[in-house]
């Protein structure tokens, strides 16, 4: 875990910039999403594009890769902060070159379709933050936006789960925290920006899928190999699933629970992060701590 890159930590009077790598934004939510970020202290900088539009994107492909390139490589930027997910960001991964990050890192924040990012960080070892994005500030809980602050700012913290699923496994894990949304791990598999799983812990959710859909995209994890080595796994949020008129017969917790049960690893479910109002946030690329007991789901975050 010595090679994994941890962007600095904010300091007060920092600037950070909105983007958006996939779609369009409501122009009306970006003030809401300033205030937020002024009251942790923060200056706030407008992509140029942000206000964009073409058909459902943020902007043209071109576009929104230039905001997040030059948000990259603007010195002055200390963090990115993805303003919602949708579609698009995996249009913009060959026109974006990563790689200053490696010597000068941040944090870039989304969750989503913002897996695309992610995961090309992962491949380069950089930790990055799964977290609620300014689309949702609204309808958030305020454990979501305390725990993108903490991580920001490297506060210790830690998420707690009272509800305990009857599908949990329990059982005690360390390791390198990876996943995010699972179509967007699924429309990547095999390509440069596959997931890279071994030794780590595999966080996945998903938002208005078929449960067959699940099915099929759990069995690739499967079947790659995804699963053989991975040390635990959490899922949260498998929110608004949806089914055939002939029913698939599971839920897609288990769907998962009987894809994953032969591997005998802990297991958590309905954990809280995804497409949920108590999505907490996740430093992705960083050594993490998860305990799953009869009693609770503590997932630990140490910088």
């Amino acid at each position: 875990m010595s090679d994994i890159i941890i962007p600095p930590k904010l300091q007060k009077g920092d600037s950070i910039c909105l983007i958006s790598t996939a779609r369009k934004i409501d122009p009306e939510m970006v003030n809401q999403a300033i205030e937020v970020f002024v009251r942790m202290g923060l200056k706030v900088v407008l992509g140029e594009n942000l206000l964009a539009s073409h058909h459902q994107f943020c902007g043209t492909d071109e576009q929104r890769a230039s905001d997040l390139q030059e948000a990259i490589n603007n010195p002055e930027i200390k963090a990115i902060i993805c303003f919602r997910g949708g579609y698009g960001s995996v249009r913009i991964l060959e026109k974006v070159d990563f790689k200053p990050l490696l010597k000068y890192p941040k944090w870039i924040a989304g969750y989503s379709d913002v897996t695309a990012i992610h995961n090309t960080l992962n491949g380069l070892n950089i930790a990055s933050i799964h977290s609620t994005m300014p689309v949702n500030f609204p309808t958030n809980s305020p454990a979501s936006l305390a725990t993108l602050k903490n991580a920001l700012f490297h506060e210790n913290y830690t998420i707690q789960s009272q509800k305990i699923h009857p599908l949990n496994q329990i059982g005690t894990a360390t390791g390198k925290l990876v996943g995010g949304n699972l179509s967007m791990l699924y429309s990547l598999s095999g390509t440069t920006y596959d997931i890279l799983t071994d030794d780590c812990i595999l966080f996945l959710e998903d938002l208005d899928e078929y449960l067959y859909h699940i099915d099929r995209m759990m069995y690739n994890l499967h079947l790659s190999g995804k699963l053989k080595n991975i040390k635990a796994l959490v899922v949260g949020g498998m929110t608004d699933m949806n089914d055939n008129d002939t029913p698939f017969g599971k839920t897609a917790e288990e769907i998962i629970h009987e894809i994953i049960t032969p591997y005998k690893i802990p297991v958590c479910f309905q954990f809280s992060a995804g497409h949920i109002p108590d999505n907490q946030a996740l430093v992705l690329g960083m050594k993490t701590q998860l305990t799953i007991t009869n009693e609770s789901v503590v997932l630990e975050v140490k910088f």
